[in-house]
């Protein structure tokens, strides 16, 4: 059995990836500090999976655990990371530290112990506010959080250990992914979980901003299944936009939770958040000729998904 690193394991996304690696029968490594992801979480799939799944207690800012977490690895999925712009504009430098520093860390790492293939997780956020839709991975950056400018640093050094180093790598931007595990009590929690459990608690949600904004929503499985696809595609480098190709305005998809949730409460609004961007949508052009890359999930059945796993996680 082949072994692969998951950083940020027993996180949100880091943990389907996990579970989908196992249920191929490969042994996974789990490296995870648990600051945001939880331990419950990747205990339950060492209960499952056995012996496939290896949890390393350790942060990515240490470059010793970085160097141990990699060692025997055929590939990486770099998942870890400290999300949320707006935390980041509140504590830019710890944003920093594990956006970019974390990143460089097992960079280095992954080349030394002499790893296949390193996947970094990125972020739809380096695009910004430029005007374009939809956003093309050759859009020149423009980030307006910390968090940003640290997801644009990883990528820019996964680019360098490619060309200098000959580590085979490959940025996948993720545009706000969302589905089951994700955690709606966190004080960053993303917006669908947190509108979710406002609805089904009779409250009114909270909407930052006029909800005109727009978002890529895109569901769990699709990310997963472009994470695995960018193992097997080798020569494909650079950054790779992964979504679905569809805009929807914060109130639309509101709508949408009303009718899946059966309960209608009008949100309430607050000025909106420092960082933010307006308006995403991903061109995923590329995702379809260099990864084979289709979203088998659409937003509303994704919705139905999340909405379900929710209730069934209770408060």
């Amino acid at each position: 059995m082949e072994l692969y690193l998951v950083t940020g394991g027993a996180g949100f996304i880091g943990s389907h990836l996990a579970q989908r690696l196992a249920k191929e029968g490969h042994r996974v490594r789990v490296l995870d500090n648990f600051s945001t992801g939880h331990r419950a979480t990747v205990s339950r799939l060492a209960e499952v999976f056995g012996d496939r799944i290896e949890i390393l207690e350790g942060d990515i800012r240490d470059p010793d655990r970085c160097r141990a977490a990699a060692e025997g690895c055929r590939a990486v999925f770099h998942q870890a990371a400290l999300p949320s712009v707006p935390r980041s504009v509140t504590d830019p430098l710890t944003s920093h530290e594990v956006n970019a520093t974390g990143t460089l860390n097992l960079l280095i790492a992954a080349r030394d112990a002499g790893v296949g293939r390193f996947i970094l997780a990125g972020s739809s956020s380096v695009y910004g506010d430029a005007p374009r839709l939809p956003k093309v991975e050759d859009m020149p950056p423009q980030t307006r959080s910390p968090y940003a400018l640290g997801k644009l640093a990883g990528e820019e050094y996964a680019r360098l250990f490619h060309e200098l180093y000959g580590l085979s790598t490959v940025t996948l931007r993720y545009f706000n992914v969302f589905g089951p595990r994700q955690d709606p009590n966190s004080p960053y929690a993303a917006v669908i979980p947190l509108f979710i459990r406002a609805l089904r608690e009779g409250r009114p949600p909270t909407v930052f901003g006029d909800g005109t904004q727009s978002r890529d929503f895109t569901f769990i499985d699709n990310v997963v299944e472009a994470n695995m696809a960018a193992v097997r595609a080798r020569d494909a480098n650079g950054p790779i936009n992964v979504a679905c190709g569809e805009q929807t305005t914060l109130l639309a998809l509101l709508e949408r939770l009303y009718g899946i949730i059966g309960r209608r409460i009008e949100p309430i609004f607050e000025p909106p958040r420092a960082g933010d961007v307006l308006h995403s949508r991903a061109d995923i052009t590329r995702a379809r000729d260099l990864l084979q890359y289709r979203p088998a999930v659409d937003l509303e059945e994704g919705l139905r998904r999340t909405a379900a796993a929710l209730e069934d996680s209770g408060p």
